[in-house]
């Protein structure tokens, strides 16, 4: 198959960036988006072109570097699916296909498709974790964990960090990212001594990183690759006003 392809193209943060068309051929139905990509580039190559700048790593849908924004949908058409495991059967030959990168504020562009998202890890190196001293690990059981808590905990840890939830987000907020990373602690016994300050101090530092507030667009939720439900958010702002309180 042939396709047509309208890719960013961006030197760096202070370039202004254009859009470039691309036409790529011997496209099989069963590749998949990145290795489409890998096609193209390997050509450009051959030209004697400057190749494009995307980010990839595990290509199984685990490690959230696939961020791409392809016909103004974050990770493309395929719902719970990540960039990586999008397949060219998705797309129909005839009709172009648009590739930018993740577009918000706190994430500026390094190179053509490549945004800088270490504003994320800033989020997670606030408050993501658990700080308390609990002596060594007890034995497996020892802790009774309801069932419900546990698959909460299991649901909101499935984000990978990819950043689509703020790309989609009108706002380009964060929320649901720095919701999911609280909550997932906040569900088990060892996060409860600092639940309160953690979901705090969290969002306190999304805001002072320039991500958008929250107003239940549900976009986020919508583009999420993991599915990870806005039901995260309102238990992050209950512990929220709880500690503010």
């Amino acid at each position: 198959m042939k396709y047509t392809l309208r890719v960013w193209r961006q030197n760096g943060p202070d370039d202004r960036g254009r859009l470039v068309e691309y036409t790529v051929d011997g496209i099989t139905p069963d590749m998949s988006f990145l290795e489409m990509l890998d096609v193209l580039n390997e050509r450009l190559l051959l030209d004697g072109d400057e190749p494009i700048a995307f980010d990839h790593d595990c290509r199984e849908g685990i490690c959230g570097m696939c961020g791409l924004m392809i016909n103004g949908t974050a990770h493309g058409p395929q719902k719970a699916t990540t960039t990586c495991q999008l397949h060219m059967r998705e797309f129909d030959p005839r009709k172009p296909i648009t590739i930018e990168p993740w577009r918000a504020r706190p994430f500026p562009v390094v190179r053509d498709l490549v945004v800088d998202r270490s504003a994320l890890d800033r989020v997670i190196e606030s408050g993501g974790h658990v700080g308390v001293h609990a002596g060594a690990a007890p034995d497996a059981h020892a802790v009774p964990v309801p069932k419900p808590d546990a698959d909460r905990a299991f649901a909101a840890a499935a984000c990978i960090g990819c950043g689509a939830c703020v790309a989609a987000c009108p706002n380009g907020s964060a929320m649901l990212f720095t919701a999911a990373k609280a909550v997932h602690l906040a569900a088990l016994p060892p996060g409860q001594p600092e639940r309160g300050t953690r979901a705090l101090t969290m969002v306190q530092t999304q805001d002072d990183l320039g991500f958008g507030g929250c107003t239940q667009a549900g976009e986020c939720a919508t583009a999420c690759p993991k599915e990870i439900g806005t039901d995260v958010i309102a238990l992050l702002n209950r512990d929220v006003l709880w500690k503010v309180d």
